[in-house]
């Protein structure tokens, strides 16, 4: 019996007349990479907004460790272990890193936002912040300004600030987004350490990074998932092929 971190049930969510996502069912294993993929306009970004809370589904239910938290509040979602980065930087850029992160960790502590000079001086929340830059790998960048780092960086520094939530299950909406080759090595790098930490739900276009990471795949055309298994099989399916992977993935 899998150990089932994330269960989706019947998930459906529609904008006007337009089904963004179709009776859906996902389940995620802990301590597993889980991809999804699909085309544009598929639903993955709709998607991972109903995980996280931004949207509420139309119907159909969530399951996070066992727990319903369908109607729960983004940030009662990220205070039970589930955090999120998204496919757009949504870094603060007059900030440094060690600031930003720091903005991650008093959301997550419940510190108040109104007094930014002395919580820079609280010590234990900027090895809070540190531990995390190091995760990523950007210990020696922390008193750099976000807007002066490279994409990848600000990339880079958004999952660090996802870490900083202390999840038990990562969302990570487009990771590699606009990254150069070595970029997208340095992330699958990352990625891979921080499966140790804790489980990773991935929404990916870049198939190389993804076939490096994932251990489960699901793919979703037209807001449904039309299949969920191991990257080889995934990769093997017939149906997968002609909606989305195409022959040269074959």
């Amino acid at each position: 019996m899998t150990d089932s971190i994330l269960k989706v049930t019947a998930l459906n969510k529609s904008f006007g007349g337009i089904h963004a996502t179709r009776d859906l069912h996902l389940e995620v294993t802990r301590g597993d990479i889980h991809a999804i993929i699909g085309p544009n306009g598929a639903g993955k970004t709709t998607l991972i907004s109903q995980l996280s809370g931004q949207l509420k589904p139309s119907s159909g239910s969530i399951e996070f460790e066992r727990k319903d938290i369908t109607r729960l509040t983004t940030a009662k979602r990220a205070r039970s272990g589930l955090a999120r980065s998204f496919q757009i930087t949504s870094v603060v850029m007059p900030l440094t890193l060690l600031e930003n992160v720091m903005l991650a960790v008093q959301g997550t502590s419940g510190h108040s936002f109104r007094f930014w000079k002395p919580v820079k001086q609280d010590q234990q929340m900027v090895s809070a912040a540190m531990n995390s830059l190091t995760e990523v790998g950007l210990q020696d960048r922390a008193d750099k300004i976000a807007a002066e780092v490279s994409h990848g960086e600000q990339r880079q520094l958004e999952v660090a600030m996802a870490l900083a939530m202390k999840p038990r299950l990562l969302l990570l909406d487009e990771p590699m987004a606009g990254m150069g080759v070595e970029e997208s090595q340095h992330m699958v790098d990352i990625l891979k350490k921080l499966k140790e930490k804790c489980t990773i739900l991935l929404i990916e276009h870049d198939m190389d990074a993804v076939f490096k990471l994932a251990d489960q795949l699901s793919v979703l055309v037209d807001g449904h998932i039309i299949a969920s298994n191991t990257v080889e099989n995934i990769r093997a399916n017939q149906e997968v092929q002609r909606a989305y992977l195409g022959e040269q993935h074959a």
